[in-house]
């Protein structure tokens, strides 16, 4: 059976590392046939976890699909305000010392757009480097490939895939057994 909302299944299965603090954001797809049980869910999740530092936004409605952005702003801003990040976000219309109108701005894009803008990566905390390989390769010829695509430090993405996959077994596991999303998700 299809979701119509967005759980806490959902929410561990594709954030876990979000929720643990390591990663500043995730996305997923959610399918839905009631649009406003969508939002109803968003909003209880950000009542539940807004006191732990997370937010989680709706991103682009398509097709029977809401795009689910979950992040940590604190994160967020440091990310976004780094020199390298900076001037990926300014050349492309940003203004990365503010960092809700970069998020309005990517929603915007997102809705434009069919695809996903490329500088969407920094969003989700991956290496600008990565995100200037990614752009100016064309997505070809990237060193490895795991959560993203890798054109920078190979070893050390290699060492963050392996610690978000390792993260997200653990959370299924507790969540599984009877852990809340509430106390799986760290302060931060």
């Amino acid at each position: 059976m299809e979701e119509s909302a967005v759980s806490e299944e959902l929410l561990v299965r594709y954030c876990s590392p979000t929720l643990a603090g390591i990663k500043t954001g995730n996305i997923f797809s959610c399918p839905f046939s009631d649009y406003s049980e969508i939002m109803r869910s968003i909003r209880f999740f950000n009542r539940l976890l807004r006191r732990k530092g997370l937010c989680v936004i709706p991103l682009r409605r398509r097709e029977g699909r809401v795009l689910v952005y979950v992040c940590r702003p604190s994160r967020l801003k440091s990310d976004l305000s780094g020199i390298k990040a900076g001037k990926i976000l300014e050349s492309l219309g940003y203004h990365p010392e503010c960092t809700g109108g970069c998020v309005s701005r990517l929603i915007k894009r997102l809705r434009e757009e069919n695809g996903f803008p490329h500088e969407i990566g920094l969003f989700l905390g991956y290496p600008p480097e990565d995100v200037i390989g990614f752009i100016e390769n064309k997505a070809e010829k990237c060193k490895c490939t795991g959560c993203w695509k890798v054109y920078g430090d190979e070893e050390e993405a290699k060492r963050l895939f392996a610690k978000y996959e390792k993260c997200t077994q653990v959370y299924c596991c507790q969540l599984e057994k009877g852990k809340s999303i509430e106390r799986l998700t760290v302060v931060g």
